[in-house]
């Protein structure tokens, strides 16, 4: 347990000086990704974002298993 949360911790420090460069990928605003603008009301729901995370976390976590 106390190796993961060093991994995490060090991983959060990868993404966090990282960010600027990070914040240039297009995820958030894939085909797919809906967002719903009105008066009083912003709504953003990233399906597609969502799904393709999902996938590489998957992958990864299936890979680092074996």
């Amino acid at each position: 347990m106390q190796k993961t949360i060093i991994v995490i911790g060090v991983l959060l420090v990868v993404v966090g000086l990282g960010w600027p460069w990070l914040g240039k990928i297009p995820l958030g605003r894939l085909p797919g990704d809906l967002v719903i603008d009105r008066p009083g009301l912003k709504v953003y729901l990233p399906i597609t974002t969502m799904i393709i995370v999902s996938l590489v976390l998957s992958l990864l976590s299936w890979f680092f298993r074996k």
